[in-house]
């Protein structure tokens, strides 16, 4: 059962195109497996929809009523061209053409850690994934987004493994893709949201193994005892 969600102001920047690419994919996996969190973006996204078209209802006509203008203008001034204008040799040379789009089947991407493959997301499918890195119980698969300091993985925790505790020197946002983890906080099911940053510290830890959508703009701070000698990696980790 999912019992974490993102927040109605960081759904509200979705609906609006306000977010970058890695946040918008971690809302539409999250919704895609939460009906309540769907409903929400539907909801608000008619709400933006009939705004717009409300706002833009003076400045159609006033673009459709200048067309029309236009038109009429060019037909006073080149009547006689019309006149002499084909149109069913318009429409032929439109209808000809016997081509055919053909609509390309959507191959879904899976992608295997430890020996286990996982299907993944609709909306990872045209994302390219990188190498494979590993250190310990934990992998990692950079997705190549672009997008400056802002890095997006698939994390993968081996069963009975756990991430050091840690802190966070910007944001990371989690969506939990397959399996299940635990920390000081709670338990997180497939398709919880979570969003944490500087103010939180956690270890996470999987009894069964767990694959993780994750978004993080900074790197990891380990923060318990001999573990803060891997400060030098958590940039590696994020």
């Amino acid at each position: 059962m999912i019992n974490h969600h993102p927040k109605f102001e960081l759904i509200q920047s979705f609906v609006n195109g306000d977010l970058p690419a890695s946040m918008s994919a971690a809302i539409t996996i999250h919704a895609s497996l939460c009906p309540s969190c769907q409903s929400k973006i539907s909801q608000l996204t008619e709400q933006v929809a009939e705004a717009v078209f409300e706002n833009e209802g003076d400045s159609n006509t006033f673009i459709a009523s200048t067309v029309i203008r236009e038109v009429q203008s060019v037909s006073d001034q080149s009547s006689d061209d019309l006149d002499d204008f084909d149109f069913d040799d318009m429409i032929n040379s439109i209808t000809e053409s016997s081509d055919i789009d053909v609509i390309q089947p959507v191959i879904d991407k899976t992608i295997e850690f430890k020996n286990i493959s996982y299907d993944l997301p609709k909306p990872l499918n045209n994302i390219v994934i990188g190498k494979t890195a590993k250190i310990g119980n934990l992998s990692r698969a950079r997705l190549m987004l672009d997008e400056d300091e802002i890095r997006t993985s698939l994390l993968h925790i081996a069963p009975g493994g756990s991430v050091p505790e840690h802190t966070h020197n910007g944001f990371e946002l989690t969506v939990l893709l397959d399996g299940s983890f635990s920390d000081e906080k709670g338990h997180y099911e497939k398709g919880d949201f979570i969003m944490l940053d500087a103010s939180h510290q956690h270890q996470p830890f999987s009894q069964e193994g767990c694959l993780c959508y994750t978004v993080a703009n900074d790197s990891l701070h380990f923060t318990q005892g001999i573990n803060k000698l891997l400060n030098p990696i958590g940039s590696f980790i994020y």
